[in-house]
């Protein structure tokens, strides 16, 4: 989805919610509910355009408002005709408590219109749902695919792999769990996620929190990282 989909409203209306929509992406990581604000500014003026709904439903996905982000993301979906946001509405099933419907729609068949990452992403949200149900051998079995042993890297595969090693640590299965987590740290030179440390964690190395600056990952909603 492109900036370009306002082309069809009028030029100065374009002009306005264009500065919404870039206002809510610029503030989204530090004020989720000043997005939030901008993304409804914009609909009010451009509600049938599916760029607009998106902004409005990621913005309330990171403010922890998952019934707002489902119902938006559902609109933008019906806008466009796209599956690029069934990741983030099956994890907007999770957050509400409903981990069934969310893997509903990752064996949906609009799940395989998914490109490589959206389908990286849909299965580390199935995995948390599985582990939601206390199905935690199952959570594993979901993530052992082909793709964890992807080469190159990329931040896709950084996310696939420590989901992979969290769901390994959740069934006793520690010294699996410190391979994946390595794995995860090897292709993530960005830091991402916090594999690195996890390692150190299973090392039994500690660091107090003003020692590490290294960012934490922001995973799906479910509650657990690599969820």
């Amino acid at each position: 989805m492109t900036v370009n989909t306002l082309r069809t409203l009028p030029e100065g209306l374009a002009e306005i919610v264009g500065r919404h929509l870039a206002a809510a992406a610029q503030v989204l990581a530090d004020d989720p509910e000043l997005a939030l604000a901008h993304a409804r500014a914009a609909a009010r003026r451009a509600g049938r355009v599916a760029i607009v709904r998106e902004a409005v439903g990621v913005a309330a996905y990171t403010a922890g408002d998952f019934a707002t982000a489902l119902s938006e993301l559902r609109a933008a979906a019906r806008i466009s005709g796209s599956s690029e946001y069934l990741p983030m509405m099956a994890d907007c099933e999770r957050g509400l408590g409903r981990p069934e419907r969310a893997l509903a729609l990752a064996s949906s068949p609009e799940a395989s219109a998914l490109d490589r990452e959206g389908k990286v992403e849909l299965l580390i949200v199935a995995s948390g749902a599985r582990r939601d149900l206390g199905q935690a051998d199952a959570a594993v079995l979901t993530l052992q695919v082909p793709a964890l042993n992807s080469k190159g890297s990329g931040e896709w595969l950084a996310r696939l792999r420590y989901a992979y090693a969290d769901a390994l640590v959740d069934v006793g299965r520690p010294a699996e769990a410190r391979t994946w987590f390595a794995r995860a740290a090897a292709v993530d030179p960005e830091g991402t996620t916090d594999a690195a440390e996890r390692v150190d964690e299973l090392d039994g190395v500690t660091f107090d929190e003003e020692e590490s600056d290294a960012p934490r990952a922001h995973l799906p909603a479910g509650g657990d990282e690599g969820a």
